[in-house]
């Protein structure tokens, strides 16, 4: 590791420890010719999701959509930010772990059902039903039954 102060090219670690909910690790370390102390993390470079569309068309994974689709889904709901972005780093664990390389957006938009339908059930029926595009108000009354009979 290269000093960020001197750039000499060795230093010794002092401490180590987990950071990020243990996906990082912090390192504390000292420069051996100017003494001088600096923080290092080291994490795992993930390879990036690709996401296949509806229409065959791949394009890499962002979070930030998922965060917008249920920012939309949870408007004017008791549902906090924190909550959403806990909901949000749930679900990309779980593509991470099930998914290598490629997941279909349909795998994706089943997830975060999944996860909001223990959330919350208006979010819910609001995210389903941009989701799985109900064609008429009788796919969207089977949707609202189903929820209503696992009651």
């Amino acid at each position: 590791m290269k000093c960020p102060y001197c750039s000499y090219l060795k230093d010794r670690v002092i401490d180590s420890r987990s950071a990020n909910e243990n996906r990082s690790v912090r390192r504390r370390r000292e420069c051996l010719k100017c003494r001088r102390r600096f923080t290092t993390y080291e994490s795992i470079e993930e390879t990036a999701l690709m996401v296949v569309k509806r229409d065959g068309r791949r394009e890499t994974f962002d979070r930030n959509k998922i965060v917008a689709g249920l920012s939309k889904a949870c408007e004017k709901r008791p549902i906090s930010s924190q909550s959403v972005s806990e909901l949000v780093d749930e679900v990309e664990r779980t593509l991470h772990k099930n998914y290598e390389k490629e997941v279909g957006v349909q795998a994706i938009g089943e997830i975060v059902m999944k996860k909001l339908h223990g959330l919350d059930e208006v979010a819910y029926v609001r995210f389903a039903s941009v989701y799985r595009q109900f064609k008429d108000i009788s796919e969207f009354m089977g949707e609202l039954k189903e929820i209503l009979s696992k009651k």
